[in-house]
């Protein structure tokens, strides 16, 4: 079992996306009318998550001044005056999560559940006692509106290596479970969770799952744009119905 709570990431200066992010931070950018932030809300909302910690930096007021009415779920801010990465952010709040093993969520994510929820198929998969770190993978094949990065490889038995040349199958979509033992042995305030994928995949603890459905890297205005207009497409497709 996992804890039900999760991290979101929401730190960054999204600096790929400027000149938009010079004025929102990258979380409030919007797919059909909506933000990335409340769409992941949603999507833990729907999984039974009850509590979530999200870190804030870049445009942090504008951030919580949108989500002050959100009622579900619970949300506790984690402000950071100096921004501590994306390891380093998670590894200062662990107590939040009781040593249970949680969600963590870059707050730039955007996916569609395939034939199940996603998030409650992973904690379905989640194994405490083979597992440091569960990724959730999309296969470098499906990804055909923005550009498919092959992150990982994986065994027959889910266990994944990084793909140092990036020519591997899959694409990491920045949505896992984590065991706070993870962060045991970093002794740095600020690093990446790179470091802590790359210890798990050394102690042979570092697993991944196929996502499903569809998952979209939106790291530019023009993947935005892309992702935008297909989704609109595909709600007024499915209206016409």
């Amino acid at each position: 079992m996992i804890s039900f709570k999760a991290f979101i990431l929401a730190a960054g200066f999204g600096t790929r996306m400027l000149p938009l992010t010079n004025r929102i931070p990258k979380p409030l950018v919007e797919i059909a009318g909506r933000s990335l932030i409340d769409r992941i809300l949603d999507h833990l909302e729907q999984a039974n998550i009850q509590d979530v910690m999200i870190n804030t930096h870049h445009l942090s007021d504008v951030l919580t001044k949108h989500l002050e009415a959100r009622i579900a779920p619970k949300i506790t801010f984690s402000h950071e005056e100096k921004i501590l990465d994306t390891g380093g952010g998670i590894k200062r709040k662990l107590s939040f999560f009781n040593n249970d093993p949680f969600f963590v969520i870059s707050g730039d994510s955007f996916w569609e559940n395939g034939r199940q929820n996603t998030l409650k198929h992973l904690s379905s998969y989640w194994d405490s006692d083979k597992m440091d770190v569960l990724l959730l993978l999309q296969p470098v094949s499906s990804m055909n509106l923005t550009n498919g990065i092959g992150d990982y490889n994986m065994d027959k038995d889910g266990r994944i290596t990084r793909s140092k040349d990036k020519t591997g199958k899959y694409m990491f979509t920045s949505i896992r479970i984590n065991h706070p033992r993870a962060f045991k042995n970093t002794r740095k305030d600020i690093f990446s969770y790179l470091e802590i994928m790359d210890n798990a995949e050394h102690n042979g603890r570092l697993y991944g799952l196929v996502h499903e459905g569809k998952w979209y890297h939106i790291s530019t205005l023009k993947d935005l744009n892309v992702v935008n207009n297909s989704v609109n497409n595909a709600h007024e497709q499915k209206d016409i119905k």
